[in-house]
C-alpha cells in the first residue's frame, strides 16, 4: 500500500536524523578539529581533536598521542567533549522514540504515537544544538587565536580542520530531521494505512459462485402460468 503524507514526512525525518547522528559520532572521533602547517617544515602537519593530537610526516607517517589530562585541555575542548557525548545520547534516544511513534511501528494508540514522535523530534533538535554549539565554539576560538595580535607573527596558527565542517553538516541534518518529525505531528490523521499497519480486510460482499458439479436440476413450472 501507499504511504500517507505523514508517513513520508516521518520517514524523511528519521533518515535525516540517522544521517546526522552518524556524522556527529564520526565528528567526535576524528582528530581533524584543528590543523597546523609549519612553514619551516612543509612536510609536517599537526592536527588536534577532542581526544588526541597527531603529527603527520611524509617519511614517518602519522603519530598520535592521547591527551593525558582532561583539565589540561582548553576550555572549548573540555565543553566540546561533554556536549558531543550528550549529543550522541540525545540523538539515539530521539531516534528510538521517533521510530516507535512512526507509522512503521504497530501501535494502535494514535495519540500516544504522536507524543512519542513529538518527543523524539524535540530530542533530535536538542542533539542538533549540542552538536552545533561546540563545533562553532571551537571554530570561534580558532579564528580568535588566528587574528590575535599579541601572538608573534612567526608563531604558526591553528586553522579549521575537516571535522568542523562535518560537525556543521551533522548539526544541520539533525535540525532538519527533528523539524520534520515535529511537523509530522501537526499533519492530519493517516488517511492511507502503511503496509506495516494494514489489518486484514473483511471479505468482500461479492462471493464467487459455488463450484459447478456438472448436474442439472429441473424445476416444475407453475400451473397458474400454463394456458
Amino acid at each position: 500500500m501507499a504511504w500517507s503524507l505523514r508517513g513520508r514526512v516521518q520517514l524523511g525525518g528519521l533518515l535525516l536524523s540517522l544521517l546526522g547522528w552518524v556524522c556527529s559520532c564520526v565528528t567526535t572521533i576524528l582528530p581533524q578539529w584543528k590543523t597546523l602547517n609549519l612553514e619551516l617544515n612543509e612536510m609536517e602537519t599537526w592536527i588536534m581533536g577532542l581526544w588526541e593530537a597527531c603529527v603527520n610526516q611524509e617519511e614517518v607517517g602519522t603519530v598520535c598521542k592521547a591527551f593525558e589530562s582532561f583539565l589540561s585541555l582548553p576550555q572549548e575542548l573540555q565543553v566540546s567533549r561533554i556536549l558531543m557525548v550528550a549529543s550522541h545520547g540525545l540523538g539515539l534516544l530521539g531516534l528510538l522514540l521517533s521510530g516507535c511513534g512512526s507509522e512503521c511501528f504497530q501501535f494502535h494508540r494514535i495519540q500516544f504515537k504522536r507524543q512519542l514522535c513529538l518527543l523524539g523530534g524535540s530530542l533530535e533538535a536538542s542533539a542538533s544544538a549540542t552538536t552545533l554549539f561546540p563545533v562553532s565554539w571551537v571554530a570561534y576560538a580558532t579564528v580568535r587565536d588566528f587574528w590575535d595580535d599579541s601572538i608573534p607573527e612567526i608563531v604558526p596558527r591553528w586553522e579549521f580542520g575537516d571535522a568542523l565542517y562535518l560537525g556543521w553538516a551533522a548539526g544541520t541534518f539533525l535540525a532538519f530531521g527533528g523539524l520534520l518529525l515535529i511537523f509530522s505531528v501537526c499533519l492530519g490523521k493517516e488517511d492511507v494505512p502503511s503496509p506495516w499497519m494494514a489489518h486484514p480486510t473483511a471479505p468482500s460482499s461479492c462471493t464467487l459462485p459455488e463450484e459447478f458439479d456438472g448436474s442439472f436440476h429441473l424445476t416444475p413450472r407453475p400451473t397458474s402460468l400454463l394456458i
